[in-house]
């Protein structure tokens, strides 16, 4: 073996030694949570996962197409798109690291030789041309991984992005839902107090001819006038509501509320408390919020791994072909050609300290990581637990509610049967109908919430979201997708 190649052997072996002294052990990957915990939450099971499009459940037209001009349009989402946009660039970038680098340059410059070097007068002239053309090449050998680590990071916070982005929509598109379904709201208990508003205009008409007539006390009249006006006050307060909610609506389209489609009243639709079965299991990849915080704990490991690979001297391969000459008539003469290659060793021996200082702010990035993601998982366990315990118990008042209902038009038949017979006035009548859609007035509230927290609870089940599943072995590089992004549970627990 030649001296030429077991030069660069030994000043590798040295240089490695060196290094070996003062790099830090890899740290442990801390442990992660794998199963939300709802255990013990008292809510019936069986329930479907929602589905992307989980507003369809509902099958109203009106809102299917709010939902897809939101997804349109919005700018929340836009700006989504561009965390997106600039996480795939920041991939690019890290893959362009670890190319082949090429570069061209060319150089023509007219020198002075300084006549104070001590060389013979005429030997060389005092003023000369020099020219130069050449190609570089450099390959950077990733031994340590460093760059395989950078790459994986970019893409694992790519994935982070897309999973935020999807967020992003689901919280979107909830707003919408809850809006419209408020508006239809305000809309059914506008009606029903427009109805008690006749009858009880109708009482007082009842009033006033009974105080004409010297049977009533002006008082009867007083509290009817009374019931009239507090049933216009509710009767604004509804349409005043309503009218609120379109100008939500448009905000959330992005637009202004004259260009908002004509909305037409429809019937509530009926909802259940129900849960999915192994909810605790299956919203770790149900959730995007979860998923994008599994990412960035899988990103913060790879920046652990490339600061770690920082340590490890740098070895790379160089060349230069090219010509170079002092007459530039010469220049793509054969004899004006320069050749070189070899290779090259960098180590940071005296930048240690601020190594060490990086790498402890890798780890500690890393554990804040673990922590938010344990967080978003307790989060979203709380969320899930309290929104189906909510619409447990707002069931639980609906039936109660409908059997108040069913009493109150009881009394209401009774009451116009004795009236019919003589036995009383149409008074009586209206008071009892009044009780009813008072009554209705609330069933209709609690049907409202239902619907409010039902859509709560498909927000806190992830709205359709799942990781998919892992790719195939050697594409967990790619440049993630909705359709690629593989399952962060299952890749960060075989590392």
């Amino acid at each position: 073996m030649t001296a030429a190649v077991v030069r660069p052997l030994v000043a590798l072996a040295i240089a490695l030694a060196i290094a070996g002294c003062s790099i830090p052990s890899k740290p442990d990957r801390p442990v992660l949570r794998n199963e939300a915990p709802l255990a013990g939450v008292d809510v019936p099971a069986g329930a479907a996962w929602p589905e992307a499009q989980w507003w369809k459940r509902y099958a109203d037209a009106q809102l299917d197409e709010l939902e897809a001009r939101a997804l349109a349009g919005s700018p929340s989402l836009d700006e989504a798109h561009k965390r997106f946009d600039t996480a795939i660039r920041s991939i690019e970038n890290a893959r362009a690291a670890s190319a082949l680098s090429s570069q061209l340059n060319g150089e023509v410059q007219r020198n002075r030789l300084s006549q104070t070097l001590g060389l013979p007068q005429g030997l060389a002239p005092v003023w000369y041309n020099l020219g130069e053309l050449n190609v570089q090449f450099q390959y950077d050998f990733d031994f340590w991984g460093k760059t395989r680590a950078a790459v994986q990071a970019a893409v694992d916070e790519a994935r982070a992005a897309e999973a935020e982005r999807s967020a992003a929509a689901l919280v979107l598109t909830t707003a919408v839902a809850d809006t419209y379904f408020g508006w239809q709201a305000d809309q059914a208990r506008l009606a029903l107090a427009k109805e008690n508003g006749v009858a009880l205009a109708r009482y007082r008409e009842l009033s006033a001819k009974r105080v004409a007539q010297g049977v009533d006390q002006p008082d009867s009249l007083h509290e009817a006038e009374e019931r009239v006006a507090a049933i216009r006050e509710i009767q604004a307060g509804y349409a005043g509501s309503a009218d609120i909610r379109r100008a939500a609506l448009a905000a959330l389209l992005g637009v202004s509320p004259a260009q908002l489609p004509t909305l037409e009243a429809q019937p509530l639709p009926n909802v259940e408390a129900a849960l999915p079965d192994n909810v605790g299991l299956d919203l770790i990849a149900r959730r995007p919020d979860i998923a994008a915080n599994r990412w960035r704990v899988e990103a913060a490991l790879q920046r652990v791994d490339q600061v770690r690979a920082e340590f490890y001297p740098d070895i790379s391969l160089g060349a230069l072909a090219g010509v170079q000459t002092l007459d530039l008539d010469k220049m793509f003469n054969l004899d004006s050609r320069t050749l070189g290659f070899g290779p090259a060793i960098h180590l940071p021996l005296f930048q240690r300290a601020q190594l060490h200082a990086a790498y402890g702010v890798s780890q500690a990035q890393l554990q804040s990581a673990a922590s938010q993601y344990d967080a978003a998982v307790v989060d979203a366990a709380r969320d899930v637990s309290t929104q189906a315990l909510t619409l447990r118990q707002i069931d639980a008042r609906r039936r109660a509610r409908a059997e108040q209902i069913a009493a109150a038009e009881k009394l209401h038949d009774a009451v116009s049967a004795r009236v019919r017979h003589g036995l009383g006035d149409d008074r009586s009548v209206l008071v009892a109908e009044s009780e009813v859609l008072q009554q209705r007035d609330a069933a209709a509230t609690l049907q409202a919430q239902a619907i409010s927290t039902d859509i709560a609870l498909t927000k806190a089940l992830g709205g359709g979201y799942r990781v998919p599943e892992a790719p195939a072995e050697g594409a967990a590089g790619d440049t993630p997708s909705p359709s690629t992004t593989p399952n962060s549970a299952q890749r960060a627990d075989s590392r």
